[in-house]
């Protein structure tokens, strides 16, 4: 009898948790989300007085009202900034604010490279994370999913005397870390399967299978 109801409540409570945890762990990354952004967005209030905007008197953390008020006014901004860049006035601002983060020592090496990201990904080049594709990595006989990043490298082809791809493999479950590794493009396997469904692949440790097959593959050697 004991083991009967032992084994009942284990299936219940097996499928309440299948059932609750994608909630659960939806609202986690959100409230996660929204904490990270609003970091950031508080400061855009520095002009009204703590008290107001804080706990305890301005000694606590800000109200979560006031920093739902913040990320509005960081969305305002962000959109007048794309209404300016269809200006003559507004390019030439940007322009020159552009210019001179370019020229502050150090500054300019982040600044730059986070800009050079941002282009490679916003301009939408030919492969630019948007091709899924099947890699040997770590090591021979073992493979990967990764996502093509970029097929322009010039200069280490020279030395190489290769084709090479720049390919992203995510680590799983978590797909915001991972390693870069330059590989032969007569190596790399192009999979008919979608970002989106790369990255469920990846996040659900492999459990959600995409129904998708190779079409490009690596010539046999």
């Amino acid at each position: 009898m004991r083991k009967d109801f032992v084994a009942n409540w284990r299936g219940s409570f097996l499928t309440g948790l299948a059932v609750v945890l994608p909630g659960v762990i939806t609202l986690a990354v959100i409230k996660w989300l929204f904490g990270t952004i609003a970091s950031f967005t508080d400061s855009l209030l520095f002009f009204l007085p703590q008290r107001w905007t804080h706990e305890d008197h301005g000694r606590g953390a800000m109200f979560w009202y006031w920093s739902v008020g913040a990320f509005v006014v960081a969305l305002v901004l962000v959109t007048l900034a794309g209404i300016l860049t269809r200006y003559y006035v507004g390019k030439q601002v940007i322009a020159w604010l552009d210019a001179a983060m370019l020229r502050v020592p150090l500054l300019n090496k982040i600044y730059g490279t986070i800009k050079q990201v941002n282009e490679a990904f916003s301009t939408g080049g030919k492969t630019s994370f948007k091709t899924v594709v099947l890699v040997e990595f770590p090591r021979a006989g073992s493979y990967s999913v990764g996502f093509i990043t970029s097929d322009q490298n010039q200069a280490l082809e020279q030395k190489t005397g290769k084709k090479l791809v720049n390919v992203f493999i995510p680590t799983t479950p978590n797909p915001t870390s991972g390693f870069l590794i330059l590989m032969p493009e007569n190596e790399v396997t192009k999979l008919d399967m979608s970002v989106a469904e790369g990255i469920k692949y990846i996040i659900s440790l492999g459990a959600i299978s995409p129904e998708a097959s190779p079409t490009e593959k690596r010539p046999n050697s």
